[in-house]
This record gives structure tokens, sequence and C-alpha cells, in this order.
């Protein structure tokens, strides 16, 4: 749910576990008001909003268990585009039909798209009165950034924000609600963000994003422009790839245009041809060779931009063709295959780093730069180099650094 700014993970990844506290809660919260106040929050919000404050007891263990970080790209997909979440997504696009359209005549932003984003953060609003999943999130906020995790100067932006928010209103800080990472509305965009681009879609004079769909709409619709969204460009093609093909070309450091992919061999699964022979992408396999293959346009990035999880994006990607009629993935996931648990991963990488291919942190976290390690470590050794990281992995590179 929430705007990050490096590449992460293709799946199965474990947030690191948060940093022990440095001071109480009550001191972080006398502490932090200067940090408040000298970004434009007043004395008076922030004693309103933050004085009294407990920390949340459920956040530590939610950073830890985030699904888009824990579970196998294919489970995360086909556990949230499901047959039902299809429907009644068409349903409630069908019911706010004229919204839609004029959102997305307004912004050049797909509504398909944002109808999917929709049904993957909120199951289409269905979820905004949950009290055990929605609450305020100046609490969830207080507690992430006491915690001191990874992400700390991002928590600490959307917390100062949350409270520019209260300050701005016309929502109090018991009623800007949100999930326990701080993300608001209908379409989940965190703090600093509703800030930047929060849109009042409906004319009332209120930016509402929990209580006005308009409102969530269009500034989602924003940010998404913001982030690069190109109208009219399509996330991506499931495509099929020739026997022989070097995998080390899928590399999404460096947009080709798909008439170099087509000369490869490469071609659309449906058997259409591409619309548009210059339009840069990048060749994105997921789960190796044996799995589902797309070339990707810049506009699955942009979903990168809006949760940095590709399990995450590329659910939104093909939930957006479900929605407009689409069908499943011609090619199935590789559903058997072992795959390494935190440790397995963390020696995977520093094996790569001392064989000379890897020069990242060894952290487990197995994402872009892991997998093209990997890929340049297959191709040296004759292989197939899809940079696919499984458990076997684990004990082929275990054996080569003997």
């Amino acid at each position: 749910m929430r705007l990050k700014l490096a590449s992460m993970l293709v799946f199965l990844l474990v947030v690191p576990v948060a940093a022990q506290p440095v001071e109480s809660f009550e001191a972080f919260i006398a502490n932090f008001a200067g940090k408040a106040i000298a970004a434009g929050v007043s004395r008076e919000t922030y004693q309103a909003a933050m004085v009294g404050l407990t920390p949340d007891p459920r956040v530590p263990d939610l950073v830890t268990t985030q699904p888009e970080f824990t579970t196998p790209i294919w489970d995360y997909i086909e556990g949230r585009v499901t047959a039902g979440r299809i429907e009644r997504g068409k349903a409630a696009m069908s019911r706010n039909g004229d919204l839609f359209t004029a959102t997305g005549q307004r912004y050049g932003v797909d509504p398909y798209l944002l109808g999917a984003i929709w049904g993957m953060e909120t199951d289409y609003g269905a979820v905004l009165g949950n009290k055990g999943l929605i609450r305020p999130i100046v609490r969830s906020l207080a507690t992430l950034v006491h915690q001191r995790r990874s992400r700390l100067v991002e928590d600490e932006a959307d917390l100062i924000a949350a409270l520019q928010l209260v300050q701005r209103g016309p929502l109090n800080a018991q009623q800007l609600v949100g999930s326990w990472a701080g993300a608001i509305g209908h379409l989940q965009v965190n703090p600093s963000n509703v800030v930047a681009h929060g849109t009042d879609g409906d004319g009332d004079g209120r930016v509402d994003l929990h209580n006005s769909l308009a409102d969530a709409l269009a500034t989602s619709a924003k940010f998404l422009r913001s982030l690069g969204y190109q109208p009219g460009v399509d996330w991506g093609f499931e495509v099929s790839v020739p026997a022989g093909f070097d995998y080390l070309l899928a590399d999404r450091a460096q947009m080709r245009p798909i008439s170099f992919f087509a000369e490869q061999g490469i071609a659309r699964v449906s058997g259409r041809p591409f619309a548009d022979a210059n339009l840069g992408v990048f060749l994105y396999v997921p789960a190796g060779k044996d799995g589902p293959k797309f070339l990707m346009t810049q506009n699955y990035l942009v979903l990168k931009g809006y949760n940095f999880s590709d399990s995450y994006a590329l659910s939104v990607a093909h939930m957006t063709d479900r929605l407009k009629g689409g069908g499943a993935f011609k090619d199935d996931w590789p559903r058997g295959t072992a795959l390494p648990n935190l440790a397995q991963r963390q020696a995977i990488q520093q094996a790569l780093k001392q064989l000379g291919f890897y020069d990242g942190a060894v952290d487990g976290r197995i994402g872009p730069i892991s997998q093209a390690a990997y890929a340049r470590f297959q191709a040296a050794r004759g292989e197939v180099a899809d940079g696919f990281i499984t458990r076997a992995s684990h004990d082929v590179l275990a054996a080569a650094g003997r």
C-alpha cells in the first residue's frame, strides 16, 4: 500500500524484523514534536493528535507478515484475483460507471486499472468499515516510527503528513483512518501522497478518500500520472519465448522496443500481433523459464511505484485484464518448486558475492539484482540463465563455493 523508491523482490521476500526502540513511547512522542513542528505542524495540532497515545501492539507483527513479501507469487496472485472478486468488481464498476468513465477521461488513466487497485486494496470498499483492519493512522504510524524499522525515513514522512492532514481537516486524528501502515481510503494512498496529490473528486470542497470514492479515484489517478503513467498504454503482455533464448536479455534496467524481442522469436500467447513495435518494454520472467513470461511496459513499473511488490503489481495488472473480460494466464506456474527459506536466501547472496557475481546486501531479499547475479552464475556454467532462485540454487552455490 505504500510508495517505495527502489526495486524489491519478485516474490517470497521477508521484511526485516524491526529494531528495538531506542526510547520509551512517551519519550518518542515528546522528542518527535520538534520534527513535526519544523515541518509545519502546529504545536496545538501535535498535542491534540499525539500526546496521550499508546503504541498499537498489533503493528510490529504485521510488519513481518505482509503477504506481498511472504507468499510465492503464484499463491499471492491466485489468492486475490479470484472469480468472486472479479465478479464483485464488475458489479461495483457498473454501479459507478459514470464516475469511472469521467475519472478516466479527466486524468487519462485506464478506469479498469483504478477498479483493479480498488479491488486489491479494499475489496471495493468492503473493508473500510472493519475496525480490526481500519484504524486511526496517527497511532499506527507513530508505532512504526517508534519501532525504528528499516523504512524509518518514509514512515517519519508519512507520520508528519498525517499530522498535516489532521491540521488541514476536515478529519481529526480519530477520523483520519486507514491501514496499519497508514494508507488511506478506497484505493489506499499513503499520507505523503495524499498531501501531494489529494484531489476533491466530487466537488464538495473536501478531500476525504475514506468516505468519497470520487475523491479516492481522482487522487489515485493523479498519483499514477505523477509516477509516469502513460495514457493508452497497456501494462504488458504475456508472451511465449522460444527454446534457446538468451534470458540474460530479461533486464528491467534496459527498455527495448518490442521489435527487438519479436526478432528474437518472442510472441504474444494470444497469437495477436503487437500493436506498436516501437513501444519500449522489458522481459520479466518471475518464475523462470517454466513459468509465465511477460513483456512489461513503463506502466508496469508505475504500478510498482504504487506498491513496490512485484506480486502486488502483477496482481493489479492481471485483475485489470480480468475486469475487462480477459482470461487467466496461459502458462502455468512451477507450483511444485521448493523455494529457499530466509537463511538459505542469505547464503545464496553470500555465495554469489564470494564468487564475484553479486555486490548487493546480504539480506535475504531476492529481487531483480539477486536474480540477475544468479543468471550470470548460471550462464557461466552453461545453463539456461533465467535467474530463478530455488532451494536447489542453494545447494548448487554451496558446492560451487567449496
